[in-house]
């Protein structure tokens, strides 16, 4: 009965109020989201791991860091789910508390870079001109590494660990974000909506900040969701190479470097890390597609 009497409140055509307008449209964008099934699935994978990650600590069987030797590179059994590693760790408990690791990491690096893409963006896209071509300049000198060697110079210039690992992250992953929201802040700043605030006496940066970065959000939404995989991948790449996340941490790049050496004998302490990867990146790309179906009008 709620649900109901919800649905047709905010879908109403004719809504009475702002915030009614805005409830309709966000259930509007969800009921297309619903409608994708490799979105939903992309959606549900990420909160299991986020909800399993967030609970690791009431759920998981075993402390991360308990050795066992005499247990080590068990097969996977009902007493170990997911087998042990080389020091008789269980691997399911060391996932559990991984994903907090590994999807902090990606949280912490979006929430940096996405509203740094925004404001090199929009300002250089609305001032134009050598403010456009400085940041720009700048920019490219960031697109021109590829992300992963520049992360480990900046990781090589401070030390391992994960808040280096964020730092260099965040530091080579803002630029895409900076030119697409140029890109959308060059279309919006000639419509006639910013024309009438101009004349209205609005400064530039009232502009940028209320009426043309929140345009260009949708589009981050987008675009952050579809990085969040290369952003995991390079953060399990950093702690795979000894520059993230240090031991006895259990990152799950990390996980994959120790047992590397294992991966023909006792495949399964490796597999399990690996497989956790894949599966949160391919559900970040699944939703990632179906939030662009959604919110990008280019693509209808």
């Amino acid at each position: 009965m709620i649900q109901t009497s919800f649905r047709n409140w905010a879908l109403d055509e004719t809504p009475a109020s702002r915030s009614q307008a805005n409830w309709g449209r966000r259930y509007r964008i969800w009921l297309s989201l619903k409608s994708n099934p490799l979105a939903m699935i992309g959606l549900g994978i990420i909160l299991l791991f986020a909800l399993l990650s967030l609970l690791a600590p009431l759920i998981a069987p075993y402390d991360p860091s308990l050795q066992n030797l005499g247990n080590r590179l068990a097969r996977p059994s009902a007493v170990h789910w997911f087998g042990t590693d080389e020091l008789g760790r269980d691997i399911l408990s060391r996932i559990l508390f991984g994903g907090r690791v590994t999807l902090g990491m990606v949280v912490s690096v979006v929430a940096v870079v996405a509203p740094i893409g925004l404001a090199v963006g929009c300002v250089a896209g609305y001032m134009g001109g050598v403010v456009d071509s400085v940041l720009m300049r700048i920019t490219d000198v960031f697109l021109a590494f590829p992300r992963l060697i520049l992360a480990l110079a900046f990781v090589a210039a401070l030390k391992p660990g994960v808040e280096s690992a964020i730092l260099a992250i965040a530091l080579t992953a803002w630029p895409p974000y900076a030119r697409l929201a140029r890109a959308e802040t060059m279309t919006i700043r000639n419509t006639d909506y910013v024309a009438a605030y101009r004349l209205t006496g609005a400064s530039r940066w009232r502009i940028m900040l209320r009426h043309i970065a929140p345009l260009c959000v949708p589009s981050l939404i987008v675009r952050t969701t579809l990085d969040m995989s290369s952003i995991i991948i390079t953060a399990a790449s950093l702690g795979f190479l000894g520059m993230g996340a240090q031991a006895p941490s259990p990152e799950w790049g990390a996980m994959i470097a120790t047992a590397k050496r294992f991966i023909f004998e006792q495949w399964w302490v490796a597999t399990i890390p690996g497989m956790a990867i894949f599966m949160v990146s391919l559900a970040f790309n699944f939703l990632g597609d179906g939030l662009r179906d959604v919110l990008d009008p280019k693509q209808n």
